[in-house]
């Protein structure tokens, strides 16, 4: 199966040491950055990526459970800048994304 699927401002993992799926939405410009984490399903991520456009792709993720947001622009945040709501989760997707760039 494969590992990871990319498009433009998402990436989605599959950790086969946990068998867990994940995904990470990352925005960036000049004024700021934005990053949203999510644990999704396996059906989410098989179906990543058979859209025509990315943001039907975001959509879909953005059904998943959030896992980390981080939102620090010069328009300032809606909330604290960065929020874990599942640790967890968070710190497994982390490892799984530094087994896969080893």
């Amino acid at each position: 199966m494969k590992t990871k699927k990319q498009g433009n401002n998402w990436t989605a993992y599959y950790d086969s040491e946990t068998g867990r799926y994940f995904a990470e939405i990352i925005y960036t410009s000049r004024e700021g950055r934005e990053q949203y984490n999510y644990e999704i399903t396996q059906d989410i991520y098989s179906r990543l990526g058979t859209f025509g456009n990315d943001s039907d792709n975001e959509e879909l993720i953005r059904t998943a459970k959030m896992t980390y947001s981080f939102e620090n622009t010069i328009y300032g945040t809606l909330g604290p800048e960065r929020m874990v709501w599942d640790e967890e989760a968070d710190a497994t997707m982390n490892k799984a994304i530094r087994r896969q760039k080893q």
